[in-house]
């Protein structure tokens, strides 16, 4: 008897059942048993059916009059957690008649077969809507019938005997009744596309696999004075530990394809040497000592302290500026989770075809991808130029960061469409969506195979004349992409990647093999290393302390940077000068003077360069015959505009047109207010590059492209037109601008040329330049 109460209790509609608002002290054991198979909650389940697909009623279940009096008050009702449920409630009621408990006992008619009643009756549980139409045998069971369902949330309020009744002789839904009603089934979620960045050229098609890393719980915690010297222990074994994960990090670069490692070793040394005595870990424990705080939250403050002085700078390298601040928080973070124990993310379990999401990943998360496994990967956080971009590029790993909403709108095993190329990931594409990134795979597939024959192919017109593709260098770890690109050789490494993070300068000889370490990799190819360009908005600790006095004033792009610092710090300049002379023995390689203005800064310079080379010389040291080249770079508008001057001061120019279009329009690009009125289009920029061009043409000396302009491939007619024959650019540009030198004629890019520098109108500028790399393209493109 009492089995079949406590069956009664679980057949109850769901619409009356709300098993999350039960309290414990409510909750008996006949409600507390779980639901049949394949239902859902909060949503009604359909009435249970017979093999015959007859709908089972009380008379298929007959059941003991015992029952009904016996069996348990309903706890299920919506209620809110810790009050009673109506029928707890509800007054005692006289014992139901029978003609009453019978009409309870059989299930509600359809609603359209129910005849119209008056309104006055209990109020009845909702009508099953499969239910077979039974005609009403007695004014009782029409007016039950008639009743209309409760509200959800209302509270039901039938009478007590009799909903016990009928819930006693209705047999729980059937696990296929259940997935049969549609209402029962989850909703499907629509197709979803992202844009985010597109980092890694790629097409992937296969299922989510979501990845979150445990949060570090590290609450900001001050401790007592004679705490301190635990503190300091904890931040010691902290350091011990996370110098050991990153051995086992730098281990493990042998299984990884070689541009990976190239990317990753020089990043683990640098996080070695920010775990040794940094300034990172210095101001951590002075901040233990003096402010009396935790050591989590010690390296914390000290890593955005640093962070923000990064970031501050007013750099035109924004992108290495991001690189440089995230190296001082990954290290804080491994420090921060090693101190609270708090485990890292774990790549095992990532089936092989997946695409991986994640809200952001490190450069040591990278690491442990395997290529062989993962085919895309796409996170909510990151950026283009970071290291985890440059990473992933490096494993060829389809990858799209810094896409909105993607780890909520994302679910485990979706089926996704990832196109590293545009920028964007489909989650659970239609047909539509699905076939066309099947084309996109197939297409892109051939795209590779068509531009990896390019890397054999000479960069050259189309009648004939040869055209000079470089890379510009921003750190060693590039160097890889580098080869693969097929670059013929650097055209601009910057060097300032040497001097930060360290407390001290770097010496001749750590330049040196600094140096080494690119040049002889390059087997020949021409190497143009430009000297340190610094000014005090930058955050190299040993040089801000080391300048006295030094002041960064309002507005430090116009202040002391680049050469003219150089020239206030001599000995930087002879310590680099004389690194490359030495390292000029294992190849080709050009030296580059930042911020030039004036001829008289190039010719200080070259005194200084060429007393170098006599020291050297005098010591035995080996150096080439003829001395590297010396040249300028073309940045400002004084430099172009005094470029014939200058010519014959130096030995080759190349031209920044970053710096230079920043300088002419007065734009800086990382200013949002501003940043529209930056257009290296500009008839200004293009009047003073086509100057200093000709100036250096007239003296047959070399002259170089090495800002953006010359990755852009619709510009590339441009600049040969104006008599550019050398472009240094991103590795990644390189295929690409290759195709299009490929396609021209030289005499046609002259007339071209001619034809934009007689606009005075940016936009019309934009218009030709549109029209000639893309014929189709209309004005309005």
């Amino acid at each position: 008897m009492k089995t079949d109460a406590r069956k009664a209790d679980t057949a109850r509609p769901a619409a009356q059942t709300t098993p999350t608002q039960t309290t414990p002290t409510q909750t008996t054991p006949a409600a507390a048993s779980p639901p049949a198979a394949g239902a859902t909650p909060g949503i009604v389940a359909p009435a249970a059916r017979n093999t015959a697909g007859k709908s089972t009623s009380a008379k298929d279940t007959p059941v003991p009059e015992a029952a009904s009096k016996t069996a348990p008050k309903a706890t299920e009702g919506k209620m809110p957690p810790g009050k009673a449920t109506p029928e707890a409630e509800a007054p005692p009621k006289p014992p139901a008649k029978p003609a009453e408990a019978k009409a309870a006992a059989k299930p509600a008619p359809e609603p359209d077969a129910a005849p119209k009643p008056p309104a006055k009756a209990a109020a009845k549980p909702a009508p099953e809507p499969d239910a077979a139409p039974k005609p009403p045998a007695k004014a009782a069971e029409a007016k039950a019938a008639a009743k209309p369902a409760p509200e959800p949330d209302a509270a039901p309020k039938p009478t007590a005997k009799a909903t016990e009744a009928k819930a006693a002789a209705r047999p729980a839904p059937e696990p296929e009744a259940a997935e049969a009603e549609p209402r029962a089934q989850p909703r499907r979620l629509r197709e979803a596309t992202i844009k985010g960045l597109a980092i890694s050229p790629g097409v992937a098609i296969g299922a989510v696999f979501d990845t979150s890393e445990v949060p570090t719980l590290a609450p900001r915690r001050s401790i007592a004075a004679d705490q301190v010297e635990p503190e300091r222990q904890r931040l010691a074994n902290a350091v011990t530990a996370s110098r050991k994960q990153v051995a086992k990090l730098k281990a493990r670069l042998s299984v990884l394809p070689e541009e990976a490692q190239g990317e990753l070793e020089p990043l683990l040394d640098a996080y070695a040497l920010m775990l040794g005595e940094s300034r990172l870990l210095r101001g951590a424990r002075r901040r233990i000592a003096e402010e009396l705080l935790a050591a989590e939250t010690a390296v914390q403050d000290e890593a955005e302290a640093i962070a923000a002085v990064i970031l501050a700078a007013k750099d035109d390298d924004k992108a290495g500026l991001k690189r440089r601040a995230g190296e001082v928080r990954e290290i804080a973070r491994r420090l921060t989770r090693n101190l609270t124990a708090t485990p890292f993310r774990s790549l095992k379990d990532v089936p092989p075809g997946a695409i991986l999401v994640a809200e952001e990943l490190t450069p040591a998360d990278a690491a442990l991808l395997d290529p062989t496994r993962i085919a895309g990967v796409a996170t909510e956080e990151g950026g283009a130029d970071g290291h985890t971009a440059i990473m992933l590029r490096a494993l060829g790993i389809p990858s799209v960061l810094a896409c909105p909403g993607l780890t909520e709108a994302a679910r485990r095993g979706d089926e996704a469409v990832l196109d590293g190329g545009a920028g964007t990931i489909v989650l659970r594409p239609g047909a539509a969506a699905l076939e066309a990134g099947r084309e996109a795979l197939a297409a892109y597939a051939k795209e590779k195979a068509r531009l990896a024959k390019l890397r054999r192919l000479p960069s050259v017109t189309l009648d004939g004349e040869e055209v000079d593709l470089q890379a510009n260098l921003e750190i060693p770890a590039e160097l890889p992409l580098i080869a693969q690109a097929g670059a013929q050789g650097i055209g601009l490494l910057r060097t300032e990647f040497l001097f930060m993070n360290r407390e001290d300068l770097p010496d001749e000889d750590a330049q040196f093999e600094a140096y080494s370490q690119i040049v002889g990799p390059l087997a020949g190819d021409h190497v143009t290393i430009r000297v340190l360009d610094w000014g005090g908005e930058k955050d190299i600790e040993a040089l801000a302390e080391g300048i006295e006095p030094y002041h960064s004033g309002p507005n430090p792009a116009l202040g002391l940077r680049g050469i003219r610092m150089l020239l206030k710090r001599p000995e930087l300049l002879e310590a680099q000068f004389a690194a490359i002379l030495r390292v000029a023995v294992q190849g080709p390689v050009r030296i580059l003077l930042p911020m030039v203005t004036i001829p008289a800064e190039v010719a200080q310079a070259r005194e200084i360069y060429e007393r170098v080379a006599r020291r050297l010389r005098r010591k035995g040291v080996p150096l080439p015959d003829k001395l590297p080249p010396l040249g300028a770079m073309i940045e400002t508008p004084g430099a172009a505009l005094a470029a014939d001057a200058i010519a014959l001061e130096a030995d080759f120019f190349a031209i920044g047109t970053n710096d230079l279009a920043m300088y002419t329009l007065a734009v800086d690009r990382a200013e949002a207010e501003v940043s529209h009125l930056y257009d290296p289009l500009h008839p200004a920029v293009l009047r003073l590059m086509q100057f200093a061009t000709e100036a250096a043409l007239r003296l047959r000396m070399p002259v170089s492209v090495c800002g953006e302009m010359a990755g852009n491939p619709r510009l590339v007619p441009l600049l040969l037109g104006l008599g550019l024959r050398s472009l240094s650019m991103n590795a990644s540009a390189i295929p690409r601008v290759k195709q299009m030198v490929r396609t021209l004629k030289i005499d046609d890019c002259a007339r071209f040329a001619r034809r934009v520098m007689e606009q005075s109108d940016p936009k019309r500028i934009q218009e030709l330049v549109m029209a000639f790399s893309d014929p189709t393209a209309s004005k309005s493109d």
